[in-house]
């Protein structure tokens, strides 16, 4: 058995690419920053080194997501590694890079230059999940979306259970 996921978090390093396929599909791509950081063996500092990741992401998902990123935008994602080779002008081409299932917004919003984003993420299935909250706050910061808490239904006492009632 093996297993082929990739979670990462970063920076793009571009604005996405919008393509489409000749059926019509939607194909995004972009680049992102990843730091790695490393110890100095001349100087003992710790110094970051940025590694650049190529990432694709398909379907109506792509198309709505690049909408709200932009280059500089922090994000998250999940993902498979896909390696691919190809042959160009007589020579031979590779690739490794990250085709995106899952990719959550880590920016708070207009930290981008009027990005315009209110949200926590956008997950698998084509439903866009506000599951961050993040609200536009002044001075620059973001406050969580306040979070409203479901009610319970409403109990009959004339025929509720009691604790008596329950066998252990």
């Amino acid at each position: 058995m093996s297993i082929n996921r990739v979670v990462l978090t970063g920076n793009l390093t571009r604005d996405p690419e919008v393509r489409r396929t000749q059926s019509g599909m939607a194909i995004m791509s972009f680049g992102l920053a990843v730091n790695d950081r490393r110890k100095n063996s001349q100087t003992g500092e710790w110094e970051d080194y940025a590694n650049f990741i190529d990432c694709t992401m398909f379907g109506t998902r792509a198309e709505a997501v690049s909408n709200y990123l932009s280059k500089g935008s922090k994000i998250g994602l999940e993902g498979k590694l896909r390696y691919s080779t190809w042959e160009r002008d007589g020579q031979k081409r590779s690739k490794l890079e990250v085709i995106v299932d899952e990719l959550e917004f880590l920016s708070p919003r207009n930290s981008q230059g009027g990005s315009g984003y209110q949200g926590g993420g956008y997950q698998g299935g084509g439903n866009y999940q506000n599951a961050g909250g993040y609200q536009g706050g002044n001075a620059g910061g973001y406050q969580p979306a306040p979070s409203v808490a479901p009610q319970a239904p409403a109990i009959d006492t004339a025929s509720s259970v009691y604790d008596e009632d329950i066998p252990f």
